[in-house]
């Protein structure tokens, strides 16, 4: 089991290089059809994007065995929230990847029987829910992160003194807030994922992603275009988690 996740992760840079592709061609192939290309050319854009698509569903043959594992680590993990979120994620992804085989079995011809459409559809809803989980994980590592970064400035900023008060003075005007709760949030939030780039990194990914399976589920329709954006800015953050394993967020 173990040499089958190393010789795994040994394929995951070529997946996540072929899935730029991939999105690349998507973004190139709504940008020709706006500039009126020809539709011979249209056709090449779109036949280059199918055949990446299918490469990658080769190379992640298997990987539901890797989600497997990662499951079975994430159920030992002590904070309960985590340990929900990422074991469930871990197995929806699991059947994410299973129906993905079973989609290149038949897209390949070896099982010309499957229901292309259902399989993919169903594949595109684990794939959802799996995104889901992962943006909740990362909104309670965020809140988290926060929480702890407020209760750090509470404890050092100096405590306020309350003038004494004076019956020849005038009463005293209550003094508007330096900074509105919104304002001091923002600040927050933009501290806290600067000093933590794997959380910032995870999260602007999962955000792109999502939109992928919203637009092919119909939930929300946004665009050839507006995917192939998103599907190569998470392929490009994907790819940097890689060749800097730090920015990886873990567990």
């Amino acid at each position: 089991m173990e040499s089958w996740v190393r010789f795994n992760s040994q394929s995951q840079a070529k997946e996540r290089i072929i899935r730029a592709a991939q999105y690349t061609c998507t973004l190139l192939g709504y940008t020709l059809q706006k500039g009126g290309a020809a539709a011979d050319l249209l056709h090449t854009v779109s036949q280059l994007e199918a055949h990446m698509s299918l490469s990658r569903k080769l190379l992640r043959l298997g990987n539901s065995v890797e989600a497997l594992e990662a499951a079975k680590r994430a159920i030992h993990l002590s904070d309960g929230v985590l340990r929900l979120c990422l074991t469930i994620s871990h197995l929806n992804r699991a059947m994410y990847f299973a129906c993905d085989n079973i989609l290149w079995a038949g897209k390949t011809g070896l099982v010309p029987e499957v229901d292309l459409h259902k399989w993919s559809q169903r594949s595109f809803r684990y794939y959802l829910f799996t995104l889901i989980l992962n943006l909740t994980r990362d909104v309670y590592d965020l809140h988290l992160l926060m929480d702890r970064e407020a209760r750090y400035r509470a404890s050092k900023s100096p405590p306020s003194v309350q003038p004494s008060p004076s019956l020849s003075a005038d009463p005293p005007s209550p003094a508007p807030e330096a900074l509105p709760w919104l304002s001091r949030q923002l600040h927050l939030l933009v501290t806290v994922l600067y000093s933590n780039p794997p959380l910032l990194l995870d999260l602007l990914k999962n955000l792109c992603d999502i939109f992928i399976p919203l637009d092919r589920l119909g939930i929300r329709p946004t665009g050839s275009g507006f995917v192939g954006a998103c599907g190569l800015t998470s392929s490009l953050l994907s790819i940097a988690t890689i060749l800097h394993p730090w920015l990886k967020l873990k567990p």
